[in-house]
């Protein structure tokens, strides 16, 4: 299956993925966060959260758009899904992160109630897992603003994929909110 234009890898993208700094926590960390941890919620919109956190050596808070999910019959499979708009703004990120063990050349597919919308390729590993991110382009926006439900599928061989569905309720009033 070919990149759809919808969700393509961006080089931009991939350098604004060096250039941010990682702040959000992955799944398995979210779920042990305390209030001493990096990332405050700054208010809830449906399945959707902004977590903002301020990076050592920047002169404001960056926030985010985000929601963690786990696949219901695989526990140990979860995704961080983040949207957020660069200090420019002037492009806005979805970035996704994938646990370790991952088939990474499939990259992350991408299927919005019912209909393919193609995939991105991860950008990056770190200790925490597997990121892929693109530029959210108008299109894809509107496609969350007014989809149900996303599916996003990581691979674990060529063969099999796995779908976490995540919830968009709520996503375009958070990122109408988002600063």
């Amino acid at each position: 299956m070919g990149l759809s234009p919808l969700f393509r890898p961006s080089i931009i993208g991939a350098a604004l993925a060096l250039a941010l700094p990682l702040v959000f926590l992955p799944v398995s960390a979210m779920a042990q966060q305390t209030p001493a941890a990096p990332g405050t919620v700054k208010s809830n919109h449906g399945a959707w959260s902004i977590v903002c956190d301020q990076p050592a050596g920047a002169s404001a808070e960056q926030c985010a758009l985000m929601q963690n999910v786990i696949a219901e019959d695989r526990p140990e499979v979860g995704l961080s899904v983040v949207v957020l708009k660069t200090a420019d703004r002037k492009a806005k990120i979805l970035r996704v992160l994938a646990p370790l063990g991952v088939l990474l050349p499939n990259g992350l597919g991408l299927n919005v109630d019912g209909k393919d919308i193609g995939r991105a390729y991860f950008v990056r590993c770190f200790s925490d897992g597997c990121y892929a991110e693109v530029v959210l382009e108008e299109e894809l926006l509107k496609t969350f603003r007014s989809g149900a439900t996303a599916t996003f599928i990581v691979f674990q061989s060529p063969e099999e994929g796995i779908g976490i569905p995540v919830d968009l309720k709520g996503f375009g009033e958070g990122y109408d909110a988002l600063p």
